[in-house]
């Protein structure tokens, strides 16, 4: 597990350009990890598969700061998603992992070309991790 976090939260930074001085933490939690912290920092009282946690923004956060932040992934969600989308636990480890650095990049996915820009880079950088979408 720990290749493939690294190597998607390097592949991703280095996709991105200008940020291989970057720092990202990474957590592999269970449900009950996440859904306290989402409860705790989102207000949404049930699990998620990953959170997001920027040092880049807020009041007083410098948004040049090279430790991005936290990301929190339930590996209990990781394995539920793999087996529900029909893909490997790898290939939802790495999807996960690549989606939670573009959000601490500042990217989301609230409007649906958002969603297709960042769809599109997610499968740019999992290819080149050697995780591509696998045929059903």
């Amino acid at each position: 597990m720990e290749g493939i976090v690294r190597g998607a939260v390097s592949r991703t930074l280095e996709a991105i350009g200008g940020l291989a001085d970057a720092e990202v933490s990474v957590v592999l939690a269970d449900d009950a990890a996440v859904h306290a912290l989402n409860r705790e920092y989102r207000g949404v009282d049930r699990p998620t598969d990953v959170l997001s946690f920027s040092q880049r923004e807020g009041e007083g956060a410098d948004p040049n700061d090279p430790i991005l932040g936290d990301i929190v992934i339930s590996l209990d969600r990781v394995a539920a998603q793999a087996a529900d989308y029909g893909h490997s636990f790898d290939r939802e480890l790495g999807f996960l992992t690549v989606h939670g650095v573009l959000h601490l990049l500042g990217w989301d996915h609230q409007q649906p070309d958002e969603e297709q820009r960042m769809m599109a880079k997610t499968e740019e950088i999992l290819g080149g991790i050697g995780l591509p979408r696998e045929a059903r």
